[in-house]
């Protein structure tokens, strides 16, 4: 049986506003891109493919929710690369013979962190 976090369930009829959902569906795929990248060093996850390319899917979700926020969001987390998080997925969907593994594995460790804390920080609004 697998150890994943289920992903949240789509919403009933009280549906939340949509930047909530695509603000959930960004946290839940920083979370898993940092499970499944856990344990590895580069080396090892490099060659991983199986692994490499979860994570990147996830990448590439995350890329496409984003796109979906709202300016004013975006507006007030200007430390969040917003347009190249943007940019990333038509990469990771167009010029995927382009997508290195050392840049999938920076934007996990370097990237995600701080913008799952912004996530949750607007997240924290809908409470």
């Amino acid at each position: 049986m697998c150890d994943l976090p289920l992903r949240p369930k789509r919403f009933m009829p009280s549906e939340p506003p949509a930047s909530q959902r695509w603000l959930n569906d960004i946290r839940y795929q920083i979370d898993l891109a940092i499970r499944f990248a856990a344990g590895y060093d580069y080396e090892a996850f490099n060659a991983d493919l199986r692994t490499l390319y979860a994570v990147t899917r996830c990448l590439e979700i995350i890329s496409e929710a984003s796109r979906r926020l709202p300016d004013e969001i975006k507006a007030r987390h200007p430390s969040i690369a917003w347009k190249e998080m943007a940019g990333a997925g038509s990469v990771y969907r167009h010029d995927y013979e382009d997508v290195a593994a050392s840049h999938v594995w920076v934007t996990v460790h370097d990237h995600l962190p701080p913008l799952r804390a912004v996530i949750e920080h607007e997240l924290a609004a809908f409470k």
